[in-house]
């Protein structure tokens, strides 16, 4: 044979080989059918089957389940047929579908998982279904799906939900938002509960009408001491806490310890009993000989400490510390790093027995208010005029007053003194001095009230020792009952504005302390929980601090430690 003929035959038996070689390549390899699975080329069919049938070609494209016997899927359940681009299981008695049960099917474009019994399906069950274009959970018992089970899932066109038993709770509300926002057609099916939406489809229910929100108060940490008050202020950017501890005579500062991750003493403002007090008082409550008779009153070491009132101004931190007996003080602290000193007496004749400061400003210029209690003494205003505060006028006297409220109605500023001898009296702001505006009908036995604003009103918290204590609401000329809440043995009704949450605290003496949550559609005051354990004792005051993205509750006691809860934000809706 010439070259040429060699050449020829080699060239023809190159072309057989590759000819060969493409039949080889494109032939699928041969697999096994399962007894229980009618298979052709590409799809096979399986019905009762007692578990999951495997021995499938690892090139099948479609598989369809019926009445089997399988309990659960399982993570990885379908590793060993990677090319399914359609899986169907019908009439299965299986119940729960685990997270990743369908890993590794990459190419998977529908998925029907009908008339079965689903009651629980994981939230990663779809994870890697990255192709899959339609889905139906149709005619199973899903009451809830979990949140995200659709993340990831962008390719998905088609969903059908309907025919299960969903409950139309919070736990719906991720799905009517993935639902309005989703670029598929979702058939979602309606409501099985509860009993006021039943038979609602899910179409129709509005994702803003759900309040999926909620707050809880859980013990946090324990400060030794009693206290009668307690107050938040910033200084240098930087959150306090200052607790009035009467039984020790001293407001008390706290700071955030980064290292401990909790509160810790930073300063305490102690001060030495006034000059003129007979030792009777210093020295209560031992009953000692007093001048001229009098009795030493059974009251604790004097000069007790019932207010703590900051005021931050720049650099300078200003602490109005209320004492008994004339003993009240200004503390200042003229730039950090220095310490608290006291630097001037406050109105010794006119407060003989404050029970409560508070911040205002009037004209420009910072004021504190202190209510006296005493007969001989009369509650004062006090401004700042050069370096320090002094009297201004003169309110109530003969009085008791127990409380002071500064509060804003009409674009000027008011006062409100609630005392012991007549209903709570509303002060305005006008000519640079109070003037009595009106009182609050309806309201004996007041023994302290708090403000808070809501929706453009204005509400007011009245404290009743005996008796319900109430909720006002100001109506542009006074202020008229909205509610009603039993309080015996109620020394302080108090409002706290928590992040988005309008709360307000009713301490009691003899029972356990009632956290209330203010309902913006009615308008109204609902029970939250109840405070404890531990359980606080002769609650006077609450605050609210948020530190290192965590907000804290402050219960300042009477008979009992400071008590610190940690807020609590609830997603009713996971």
């Amino acid at each position: 044979m010439g070259g040429a003929g060699i050449l020829l035959l080699l060239l023809l038996l190159l072309l057989l080989l590759a000819e060969a070689g493409a039949v080889v390549a494109w032939r699928p390899p041969k697999g096994k059918c399962p007894l229980t699975c009618s298979c052709s080329k590409d799809s096979a069919l399986c019905e009762g089957s007692p578990d999951l049938p495997e021995s499938f070609s690892p090139t099948l494209l479609s598989l369809s389940l019926v009445r089997t016997g399988v309990t659960q899927l399982k993570a990885g359940s379908f590793l060993r047929v990677p090319s399914l681009h359609l899986l169907l299981f019908t009439s299965n008695s299986f119940s729960v579908i685990e997270d990743d049960a369908f890993a590794g099917l990459s190419h998977l474009q529908y998925l029907f998982i009908e008339d079965n019994e689903i009651g629980s399906i994981s939230k990663n069950a779809l994870r890697g279904l990255r192709s899959l274009t339609h889905l139906s959970l149709a005619n199973n018992h899903l009451e809830t799906l979990p949140r995200f089970l659709f993340r990831g899932l962008e390719t998905l066109t088609h969903v059908d939900l309907r025919g299960n038993q969903f409950q139309c709770d919070c736990r719906v509300l991720w799905l009517l938002q993935w639902m309005a926002s989703v670029n598929a057609s979702v058939g979602a099916g309606a409501c099985a509960g509860p009993a006021a939406l039943a038979h609602t489809q899910l179409h129709h229910l509005d994702p803003k009408t759900f309040k999926c929100r909620a707050i809880e108060l859980s013990w946090f940490q324990t400060v030794g001491e009693s206290a009668l008050g307690v107050e938040s202020f910033s200084y240098q950017g930087e959150p306090h806490i200052i607790l009035a501890q009467p039984f020790v005579g001293r407001c008390l500062i706290l700071a955030w310890d980064y290292g401990l991750q909790r509160f810790r003493p930073e300063e305490e403002l102690s001060g030495e009993p006034p000059s003129h007090l007979p030792a009777c008082l210093v020295t209560c409550p031992v009953s000692l000989p007093c001048p001229a008779g009098l009795t030493c009153p059974l009251l604790p070491t004097a000069p007790s400490v019932v207010s703590c009132k900051p005021l931050v101004l720049g650099l300078r931190l200003f602490v109005l510390a209320a004492r008994l007996w004339g003993g009240s003080q200004l503390w200042s602290r003229p730039s950090p790093g220095l310490r608290l000193a006291p630097t001037q007496a406050l109105a010794p004749r006119r407060l003989l027995r404050p029970n409560d400061a508070e911040l205002l400003w009037l004209d420009g210029q910072p004021c504190f208010v202190v209510a006296d209690a005493s007969k001989a003494g009369s509650t004062t205003l006090l401004c700042r005029d050069g370096p320090g505060f002094y009297p201004r006028q003169s309110l109530h006297a003969w009085h008791r007053d127990t409380d002071a409220e500064a509060l804003e109605l009409d674009g000027r500023p008011h006062l409100l003194l609630a005392s012991a001898s007549q209903r709570p009296v509303l002060f305005h702001w006008s000519g640079g001095r109070f003037e009595r505006r009106t009182d609050i009908p309806e309201a004996e036995d007041v023994y302290a009230t708090r403000h808070f604003q809501a929706g453009g009103d204005v509400f007011l918290c009245l404290t009743r020792y005996i008796g319900d204590s109430m909720v006002m609401r100001w109506d542009g000329s006074m202020f008229r009952l909205l509610q009603q809440l039993p309080s015996r043995g109620a020394h302080v009704f108090q409002p706290l504005l928590i992040a988005r949450d309008q709360l307000a605290i009713l301490g009691s003496d003899f029972a356990f302390s009632q956290v209330f949550h203010l309902e913006p559609d009615k308008g109204l005051l609902e029970p939250l929980q109840e405070l404890g354990p531990p359980t606080l004792v002769a609650p006077r005051a609450f605050a609210h601090i948020t530190m290192a993205s965590r907000r804290f509750l402050f219960a300042a006691c009477f008979k009992g430690p400071t008590q610190i809860y940690q807020v609590h934000e609830l997603d009713l809706s996971a």
